[in-house]
């Protein structure tokens, strides 16, 4: 176990996590011995029906029964799992996480601010290099892109984009997926809205996509509520704009009860890359580790998938033919991906920090 004192960590402990990969069966043993002594593992955000989590979290279990794993606050956004580091940096108990999945640009500010610690798993070779930090820090492990989710019920003519959101026919119908302000899908999905009006990718599509809810909000047409498939379910958020692996999760749970269709918009289709990274302060830093071998082995990427989450690994493990067709056949046509966009680190930055500023001032609206 790697020894810390505050943000600081002696040379010989940073020069043994850099290149601190699994490079042989032996030193996994050791790894799976030191995680099975501390006995637990802390998560937080995971909501079971994202990205297949519930599943993947049993797998775990499954595979390591000797670790307990604590999760916190499966809904918390992005912004709560960095304040939950921070709040809890001289805590080792229950409500101290061991590790974080959070939206790409936290990555690099929670490294800047010393609150996650250098690992790279045995597959990293795999992992591509615009996907993860050199150093080890974070590293991409999904990624998906912005769509509507839609309650045919109550919605007979879904919306085909954007734009489409605006009209009368909406009214009272549209929600995110979570609070701008602090959730990485929101921020996204105003982001996306910006993009979609032809705004210049960073800041300003930050900008016009505050102002596309600004109208979308004093059009009556914009939910202030954290929507789930639930609450499209009962009426209170028929049009839902959320990640396209979580609206196709949400549509095999409801089940054709009520009928839904998901959308991914023909313009302002933005694709988001989510990271892992592990506390500088976890609490149980080898179980922490284990995790994440878990995670980025062929059964942790391909639990991923079954989420409808394209994994980080998925070009490496579909040119090995280790990816199930039935699984392939569940996603949605490639065709609908052609016009995605991967927003640069540089450019995400930009819009979280206009919108999450902003967005009290410029729309008014207290989502939750």
């Amino acid at each position: 176990m790697f020894k810390f004192t505050g943000k600081i960590l002696s040379l010989t402990a940073v020069a043994l996590m850099a290149t601190s990969a699994i490079s042989s069966a032996q030193s996994m043993d050791e790894l799976v011995a030191a995680a099975k002594k501390e006995g637990q593992l802390t998560t937080i955000a995971l909501p079971h029906d994202w990205c297949g989590y519930g599943a993947v979290i049993d797998g775990f279990k499954k595979k390591y029964p000797e670790i307990t794993v604590n999760e916190l606050n499966p809904d918390a956004g992005s912004g709560d799992e960095i304040e939950a580091i921070k709040a809890n940096k001289d805590n080792k108990g229950p409500q101290a996480p061991d590790v974080i999945d959070v939206g790409l640009s936290f990555g690099p500010s929670a490294k800047k601010d010393g609150l996650i610690q250098p690992y790279k798993v045995s597959t990293w070779d795999s992992i591509p290099d615009s996907a993860k930090d050199a150093e080890g820090f974070w590293y991409g492990d999904y990624y998906g892109v912005l769509s509507f989710m839609v309650n045919k019920d109550l919605v007979p003519n879904p919306p085909a984009d954007w734009a489409d959101l605006l009209k009368p026919e909406y009214a009272n119908a549209v929600a995110l997926a979570g609070d701008p302000r602090a959730s990485n899908q929101a921020i996204q999905a105003v982001y996306a809205a910006g993009l979609s009006k032809g705004a210049a990718a960073g800041e300003a599509a930050g900008t016009a996509g505050l102002e596309f809810f600004k109208a979308l909000n004093a059009a009556g047409n914009f939910v202030p509520v954290i929507g789930k498939p639930a609450t499209l379910a009962q009426g209170q958020t028929p049009i839902l704009i959320n990640w396209d692996y979580n609206n196709l999760s949400g549509r095999d749970t409801l089940n054709g009860n009520p009928p839904t269709e998901i959308v991914i918009p023909t313009t302002g289709v933005v694709a988001g890359v989510y990271v892992q990274a592990i506390s500088a302060y976890a609490p149980h830093p080898n179980a922490a580790k284990l995790w994440m071998e878990y995670l980025y082995s062929d059964e942790g990427q391909i639990g991923w998938l079954k989420g409808y989450c394209h994994p980080i690994r998925f070009n490496d493990l579909a040119k090995s033919g280790k990816i199930p067709q039935d699984l392939l056949d569940k996603l949605p046509p490639a065709a609908s991906y052609e016009k995605a966009v991967f927003p640069s680190l540089e450019e995400q930055g930009a819009a979280k920090e206009t919108i999450t500023k902003n967005w009290d001032t410029a729309v008014g609206a207290n989502v939750q």
